[in-house]
């Protein structure tokens, strides 16, 4: 029975780069060849037995080693042991260097970051979408911070803003006819935030957006009286909760945010695993 060939790929990493290019290679032989995949390169120790062990089966090595210290070991051994072996990532890597202003950072791992980094962003932007308008309460344990205030106080778009920057915002429209959820009552102050406007401001915002959606003359909804019976109220509620308050009259959504994130981020330094 003839032996199956086999290719290592060698990574100060996952790995998952250098697996990539071997099983397309491979995709282009008819016939059964084994890929062993050896991660988290740390220590020409380990390259060693690596290539002794690639040695031993005839078998050759790609590697996306990206340390320059960890390339210099693997290449001195590979010879040494007469491994064949390709580097995936140096001559591309040499070949930008030319073009490039800067020098690479070689630091492995970073691709990785960048995807942990994404997918925390499509989860916040998914949370922010399910605990939007308070539609799920129970979201508001789960969130980093919640915003409350009355309707057309920028809280739907100041989520949205967070959560491309990575942050699980739930919000909560306060209207007097409404009863509050139960569980605003069970989150911690601290990660609370309420917003308020100037009632005109908030007047003038509220009847752009009759307009927008087609209606003309007045409504309950732009009236000013009720404007200013919904703020009041909502700043009894946030004295009830004695969360903070962020005046939004004259702010864009980016210097909102902005404030609403560094609130974010000293709570969590100061009041650490309770947070």
């Amino acid at each position: 029975m003839s032996k199956i060939p086999e290719v290592y790929v060698v990574s100060d990493s996952l790995g998952e780069t250098a697996e990539s290019v071997a099983k397309a290679t491979i995709s282009q032989f008819d016939e059964d060849i084994d890929v062993v995949r050896v991660p988290f390169i740390r220590h020409a120790e380990q390259i060693q037995k690596v290539i002794e062990e690639a040695a031993e089966h005839g078998a050759v090595v790609c590697h996306t080693l990206v340390s320059p210290e960890l390339r210099a070991h693997f290449e001195r051994i590979a010879e040494a042991n007469h491994v064949k072996y390709v580097d995936i990532l140096g001559p591309m890597m040499d070949m930008v260097q030319t073009i490039s202003e800067t020098k690479p950072r070689m630091k492995p791992g970073i691709i990785h970051k960048l995807d942990e980094e994404y997918f925390k962003k499509v989860e916040a932007i998914e949370f922010a979408v399910k605990y939007d308008d308070g539609k799920n309460p129970a979201g508001f344990k789960k969130a980093d911070v919640v915003l409350i205030g009355v309707s057309r106080t920028s809280k739907t778009p100041l989520s949205m803003y967070m959560a491309h920057k990575k942050f699980k915002v739930a919000n909560l429209p306060l209207v007097p006819e409404v009863p509050l959820p139960e569980e605003i009552f069970q989150v911690p102050p601290y990660r609370i935030i309420g917003l308020i406007i100037d009632p005109y401001k908030l007047n003038t915002i509220r009847s752009e957006r009759m307009k927008a959606l087609g209606f003309s003359g007045t409504a309950n909804y732009t009236d000013i009286a009720r404007i200013e019976d919904e703020l009041s109220y909502a700043k009894e509620i946030m004295r009830q909760l004695h969360c903070q308050v962020l005046d939004v009259s004259n702010k864009a959504i980016e210097e909102t945010a902005s404030r609403i994130m560094s609130i974010v981020q000293r709570n969590k330094e100061l009041y650490g695993d309770k947070y």
